[in-house]
């Protein structure tokens, strides 16, 4: 175990207690690894009162705070501290900044005088974090001066947190910083906009391009924090070749994102839990499909895309017309086979389709009836098999069941295709994922063998479709896809695999470069899809091909699959990848 010589560490973020994305559930699972390293581990946070009150359990601050605290709340600085509520109870501060708020324009000319920070014409979402991180250097000057003779490491995430790690720079602090980009400002907004990044880096000015996207301030921040803290570090190889041509530093330390395998089920739990989730699902595909035509939903397999709403980023784009291209092939081969895709996107939504609605509540309807009637029909079934006289026509059922039965089926019944919408969403006819699944006759029609469903809400266990969370809902399907352009890390196929469900990732996330060696050559579990200097003809013809392959497999080949993930998962758990942290506190105190 390597040793930690730092004696105090405060990591500081923006989602500290106050989830927006990825990094909140970096640092809550990492909390837990930390502490076995120090034992004066602090987070610092942003104070929101709705979020502290559920996140935070408020204790009486330590003595070498409370001077701190007493301190700051004459320059209006109002400090909470407490357990954060998650695995291993890590110590946090949360720090109140609305008061220092109409200190921001001062703020933003220091950045501007010292480091070339150009926020003049910054958005709010910038204005917010760069008062609260202010504030935190002001804390953290505080702590450095109590604890002089102490080895002190400060931790920046992200942009949102740099004035903090400025401010110290400004103050000549004796504290050690270290400063995390998860993903640039620049390289997520080009990529996004269909810029081709990796093929254009070192080939274009990135502060005129900032200016062309309107998001100056947070790049030049970025970019200062970059340039003047003591170890800068990046989650990923792909994510360090992106700073050093558009922040001019490349990763001294990469801190790969680990997972908390513990939370995870075993590979025995893995296989209930499908079985039980996957059920729920074909219930789902049963009133979405069979009030139209039906399809044997024992030879179906489910495939889901899950990610926020960044349509070239995540590789939507290419994702639609591989499953376009699938869907021609098993056409063409008469198969059995169909592949249902669900897209869990978030969107803004306006109530779920009402045709849905209704046909759930007719398939309850007989599903209620046949339930009224199972125990009747079970003793049936028995006593006639005892007798020999099983009978399997109408006339074994009650007239009065069948009658009712046969209506409820009558009322079912629809025409057309079902809608690959399962919610009324802004803007239907132009949105771009829609657009683009129908462009590609991907309308679940009787014939197509790949069946879509657009998803369009947080899969919170209480949707009023589905009803399962996000990893119940991915544990009952067959394989996840995750085709990204851009995806620094990328948790979702990781995550997947701990699930114990296989996936396909891109060797141009950070996730899909770091484990793409270490792949066993067949049934891999994850497959990667080379993309990196690939045209996009050549990225989608590769993806329908794995799909293709994967749709194919048999029942023990995919068991395989789900074997290997979840080895593989293991190979990133957080009690590997913590001791990066370690290196990079080390490395920053011998600066």
């Amino acid at each position: 175990m390597i040793r930690a010589n730092a004696d105090y560490v405060f990591e500081v973020s923006w989602e500290v207690c106050n989830k927006a994305g990825g990094i909140n559930t970096v640092i809550k699972t990492k909390a837990p690894y930390m502490l076995s390293y120090y034992t004066n581990y602090f987070l610092i946070g942003p104070y929101f009162k709705q979020k502290a009150d559920v996140e935070l359990r408020q204790e009486e601050p330590p003595d070498f705070l409370k001077d701190v605290f007493f301190d700051l709340k004459s320059h209006g600085i109002k400090c909470y501290y407490g357990i954060w509520e998650i695995r291993g109870e890590p110590r946090v501060i949360l720090v109140d900044f609305q008061s220092l708020f109409s200190e921001k324009d001062k703020i933003k000319a220091r950045m501007w005088e010292k480091f070339k920070v150009d926020s003049l014409n910054a958005p709010y979402d910038f204005d917010e974090p760069l008062v609260w991180s202010w504030c935190v250097g002001m804390l953290l000057e505080k702590i450095g001066q109590a604890f002089n003779k102490m080895k002190i490491i400060a931790h920046f995430h992200e942009w949102l947190s740099g004035a903090g790690l400025l401010y110290l720079k400004i103050n000549n602090s004796g504290i050690k910083t270290i400063f995390t980009t998860h993903a640039t400002m620049l390289g997520r907004t080009l990529a996004g906009n269909g810029f081709k990044l990796y093929h254009e880096l070192g080939k274009f000015d990135p502060i005129q391009k900032a200016k062309e996207f309107n998001i100056l301030a947070k790049h030049t921040m970025e970019m200062a924090c970059a340039l003047n803290t003591d170890i800068f570090t990046t989650v990923s190889e792909i994510t360090s070749l992106e700073t050093e041509k558009l922040l001019g530093r490349k990763a001294d330390v990469l801190l790969l994102n680990g997972i908390d395998v513990e939370r995870y089920p075993t590979i025995e739990e893995t296989s209930i839990k499908h079985v039980t989730c996957k059920d729920i699902i074909r219930e789902f595909l049963t009133y979405h499909f069979f009030p139209y035509y039906t399809f044997d939903l024992k030879d179906s397999l489910i495939f889901f895309f899950a990610s926020r709403y960044e349509f070239s980023n995540k590789g939507m784009d290419i994702l639609i017309k591989a499953l376009g291209i699938l869907n021609k092939k098993l056409k063409e081969e008469e198969t059995s086979r169909t592949v249902s895709v669900f897209f869990w996107v978030p969107m803004r939504t306006n109530g779920v389709k009402v045709e849905l609605l209704e046909n759930k509540n007719y398939y309850r309807h007989i599903k209620s009836l046949v339930d009224m009637k199972s125990n009747q029909i079970l003793q049936q079934i028995v006593n006639d098999f005892i007798s020999r006289t099983l009978s399997v026509d109408e006339s074994f059922f009650e007239k009065d069941f069948m009658r009712e039965l046969r209506t409820n089926i009558l009322s079912f019944q629809r025409t057309g295709n079902p809608t690959i919408l399962t919610h009324n969403i802004d803007n239907e006819a132009n949105d771009p994922l829609v657009h683009g699944l129908l462009a590609e006759g991907l309308d679940n029609k009787p014939n197509d063998k790949v069946k879509v469903i657009v998803y369009p809400v947080y899969l919170t266990g209480n949707d009023g479709l589905l009803n399962l969370s996000y990893y119940d809902a991915m544990a009952g399907c067959h394989f996840g896809l995750f085709p990204s352009y851009y995806e620094p890390w990328g948790y979702t196929p990781l995550e997947a695999a701990a699930m114990g469900i296989a996936s396909l990732t891109s060797d141009l996330s950070g996730f899909g470069k770091y484990i793409q060696n270490k792949l066993l050559k067949e049934h891999s579990g994850i497959y990667i899809l080379k993309m990196f200097g690939k045209t996009k003809e050549e990225q989608i013809k590769a993806l329908a091909d794995i799909m293709y392959k994967y749709a194919n497999l048999d029942h023990a080949e995919r068991v395989q699959n789900k074997i290997n993930a979840k080895y593989i998962s293991n190979l990133a758990d957080w009690k590997h990848f913590v001791k990066f942290y370690i290196v990079a506190h080390n490395r920053a105190l011998e600066k």
